[in-house]
């Protein structure tokens, strides 16, 4: 499957360069304002047949073709030299600071293999104006942000990116072994620090072998593959609705910085296993019958192993505030928000003050009845 791509995309009206509009959903001339929708065009399918590829994981980590990489568009790339992110963007721009970070320590990037081609892609949905009120919501919603912060919401250097992902689907079949554990009580005598003879109830744990397989479908397991980006962060503000996927279409990215991924494919699918593995365990744990258990051993098997590279939308904010950097995401799809933030010690000093002052004194007035 492949997308047909240009450099730049011309408004029809006009011929100035036209950029994708989330709010629109659709390319806007930045000139005229002539809307024009972006356009798939798919070998071999019709609009109404679009699919998105699985390839084979096995046979993609034997040997991914070079026919699968490109970005099927002029693009430059840069790397910044301070969080290491590579960003892509149309030849025709110029970048100033890093996008992830904000540094001007930008060198030109030159691919010694053209990367691998993402082929589809989430279209950026949240608009520029609700990231900017989302922000201005999440910062007054911080208490122990210092007020000048809040003030400012920081709402000036939102930057609008797509970011790399690798997506993973596999098959697993598991067979575990566990010692589960049956709770009873038995009546236990002792004597209390007054010397007097009480009973009380003990809780013991009656062991036996217990056995059983599992069958599971992992379906588009998520690892990203951006460095520019803190992955906390992007935890937090996943998942990205894969189920939604579109074709990758150049057009969508028109105006729009890209994050190369630095994180391959092979490092990915070491990744996407070893979460799949630790899923099927806590999976086979909650099939243990009894009340407890212990040394829990799974087996596992996967098979029907596919990939997908893809790219989400996110919206960012990245500042120094005293020297120390900090980052806000936006889900620039669903608008899911998630941040770091400095925290101002008088506020957090005053709390502490507040807290202790009221538990002295109901402790005070509690001891007066």
């Amino acid at each position: 499957m492949d997308a047909t791509a240009r450099s730049k995309y011309s408004c029809p009206s006009c011929g100035a360069e036209a950029t994708w509009n989330p709010a629109k959903k659709a390319l806007v001339c930045g000139f005229c304002g002539t809307q024009s929708p972006a356009t798939i065009e798919l070998t071999g399918f019709s609009q109404k047949e679009e699919v998105i590829v699985e390839h084979d994981l096995v046979i993609a980590l034997r040997s991914i073709p070079d026919s699968g990489r490109g970005w099927n568009a002029k693009k430059t790339q840069v790397k910044c030299q301070s969080c290491q992110a590579i960003s892509v963007f149309d030849e025709q721009n110029v970048a100033q600071r890093c996008d992830f970070c904000g540094s001007a320590s930008l060198v030109p990037y030159e691919e010694v293999k053209a990367s691998f081609r993402p082929e589809s892609l989430l279209p950026l949905k949240i608009s520029d104006t609700q990231v900017r009120d989302s922000i201005r919501a999440w910062y007054a919603s911080r208490w122990f942000a210092p007020n000048a912060l809040k003030n400012r919401a920081l709402t000036d250097t939102v930057k609008g990116l797509y970011i790399p992902y690798w997506t993973f689907d596999a098959q697993v079949q598991a067979r575990w072994t566990a010692m589960s554990g049956d709770y009873y009580y038995e009546t236990e005598r002792y004597t209390d620090s007054k010397g007097n003879r009480q009973t009380r109830q003990v809780r013991k744990v009656r062991w036996y072998p217990s056995a059983g397989s599992l069958e599971h479908f992992f379906d588009d397991e998520l690892v990203a593959a951006s460095r520019g980006v803190h992955p906390g962060l992007l935890r937090q503000v996943e998942p990205f609705p894969t189920k939604d996927l579109v074709p990758y279409d150049p057009s969508f990215l028109s105006g729009w910085v890209v994050e190369r991924y630095q994180i391959d494919l092979p490092t990915a699918a070491h990744e996407a296993r070893k979460g799949m593995e630790a899923k099927t365990e806590r999976l086979c744990a909650s099939q243990v019958p009894g009340d407890t258990h212990r040394d829990l051993r799974v087996a596992s098997t996967f098979s029907a192993q596919t990939f997908k590279h893809i790219l989400t939308p996110l919206w960012l904010v990245s500042y120094d505030y005293h020297g120390k950097s900090f980052q806000c995401v936006i889900n620039g799809y669903t608008g899911s928000i998630a941040g770091e933030y400095p925290k101002s010690w008088i506020k957090i000093t005053l709390a502490v003050v507040t807290v202790v002052v009221v538990v002295g004194l109901a402790l005070y007035f509690g001891n007066r009845h």
